[in-house]
């Protein structure tokens, strides 16, 4: 069981921003899949290809595509939805990008945020809102030790600033305006999230992807470091399943981290070593060092909270996450049905059934399937 309810999707309006994303095609599609009554708020993709292309996402949900700093094209989205559900992960999330363009993302992450809280502040019908931040809000000194959700916020880079000043002004938000009316708001910090369709810059899986197409190494800045590594569903189950606490009052904490229970973390080189056998691709990833922004060597988070909370636990492991990653760019490069892909691993996530190794060598990406 995932513990998603899908009754409690039936029917419901749900506003989704970020719907054009990578997290946010999966989360519509799934919601969809349950039957809830989909709004999508988002700039259009950014990337070519997509899964929010790919996927046909758009056939099963209402699309506003729009700027989430645009205060007034957000409140006009809000008012025209009706929403009773809000989940938010429209962001800049690239922590590169944030470097090169730290006003943007703080715009973004953070005016866009408030941008939307305001406009919710009219919302007659909300029953709950989650916004989703990051593992990255937490200050990190470099310990080995997994952050729980009282430790202190903070960011050594603008990207990790710019989602610790939105957790606190969702808190604040919540505080003042949502939960004297009885309307809980929360805020997620999700662990770093791996599955199909994810085709963004300086990311790991699509740096993977991008290589065993060309026929180059792969590059990896920080071999060595660890993060809280986890697949794309688990992690919409988790979220899913707090929107569901909110919503029926069981008083969930206020701020949840989602990751993996299992106590072993995985390098940056394990997880890249994984899915280059697994796409078929021999070739080794080198070291590359570049003079980017700083990025933390260790990061773990303790979900054990939401474990108790919500009785939310993740489904995959670390070669789980993988070959089912690995499967959805194995059918990509075969040029296959996408839409079809996806929704299959949804079931298939829903039912409980376990990804299943592919023991087929032929089984690589084909850069000219790609090409077509």
């Amino acid at each position: 069981m995932t513990g998603v309810d899908p009754g409690f999707w039936r029917g419901k309006r749900v506003l989704l921003t970020g719907h054009t994303g990578f997290k946010g095609s999966w989360a519509a599609l799934w919601l969809s899949r349950m039957g809830a009554d989909v709004t999508g708020m988002a700039l259009a993709p950014d990337t070519e290809p997509n899964l929010y292309g790919l996927a046909a996402v758009a056939r099963d949900i209402h699309s506003i595509l729009l700027d989430i700093r645009d205060r007034d094209a957000v409140a006009d989205a809000v008012k025209a939805c009706a929403p009773q559900i809000v989940l938010h992960l429209a962001a800049q999330s690239l922590v590169r990008r944030a470097a090169r363009e730290p006003i943007d993302t703080v715009a973004t992450n953070v005016m866009g945020s408030v941008h939307l809280l305001d406009a919710l502040r009219m919302a007659s019908d909300l029953e709950a809102v989650l916004v989703v931040t990051t593992d990255k809000v937490y200050r990190n000194d470099e310990r080995r030790d997994a952050f729980a959700e009282d430790d202190r916020l903070g960011g050594h880079e603008p990207y990790a600033a710019s989602k610790a000043a939105a957790d606190l002004l969702t808190r604040a938000f919540g505080d003042s305006y949502f939960e004297p009316r009885g309307v809980p708001v929360a805020t997620a910090r999700g662990g770093n999230v791996l599955g199909g369709g994810d085709f963004a810059e300086d990311r790991l899986v699509p740096d993977i992807v991008r290589a065993t197409l060309k026929g180059a190494a792969v590059v990896l800045r920080n071999p060595n470091s660890t993060r809280p590594w986890q697949h794309v569903l688990d992690c919409l189950a988790g979220y899913f399943c707090y929107l569901q606490a909110l919503a029926e009052k069981r008083n969930p904490p206020r701020a949840l981290n989602f990751a993996s229970i299992r106590p072993a973390q995985q390098t940056v080189a394990q997880i890249a070593d994984s899915i280059l056998a697994a796409l078929g691709n021999a070739a080794p990833w080198v070291h590359g060092r570049d003079a980017g922004p700083r990025e933390s060597r260790f990061l773990s988070l303790d979900a054990r909270l939401a474990h108790s909370a919500l009785g939310w636990s993740d489904r995959y492991d670390g070669t789980q996450i993988v070959e089912r990653t690995a499967a959805w760019y194995r059918e990509f490069g075969r040029g296959g049905d996408m839409r079809a892909a996806c929704l299959a691993q949804i079931d298939d996530f829903i039912a409980g059934a376990l990804p299943r190794p592919s023991l087929d060598a032929r089984a690589t990406v084909d850069p000219a399937a790609v090409s077509r």
